[in-house]
């Protein structure tokens, strides 16, 4: 699932977004660029990043949630605040 780099050999050479769009995009396809983002933003040394993913239906957002709660670089995730972007987002702390 989730790649591990040298944290000192490609820190400081990332340009990382802290946020990631996943809508309208296939489930499977979402989830390889979240695995992807996911390690590049550890690498980048970011505490949290916010998953935007959508309201629709609510498929993505589980997908995203299921995923986060297996994936070994998140310590723990959310879901946004009103003022953070609300059903349509999920924050996930960072190891």
């Amino acid at each position: 699932m989730a790649r591990r780099y040298e944290k000192s050999r490609l820190l400081g050479q990332l340009s990382v977004e802290t946020e990631v769009h996943l809508r309208r995009m296939p489930v499977r396809q979402a989830m390889d660029k979240l695995d992807r983002y996911l390690n590049d933003a550890v690498m980048a040394g970011y505490p949290w990043v916010r998953v935007v993913h959508g309201k629709g239906t609510g498929t993505m957002r589980e997908a995203v949630r299921d995923f986060l709660s297996k994936h070994p670089l998140v310590v723990r995730h959310r879901p946004a605040a009103p003022n953070e972007g609300n059903g349509g987002v999920t924050i996930a702390e960072l190891q």
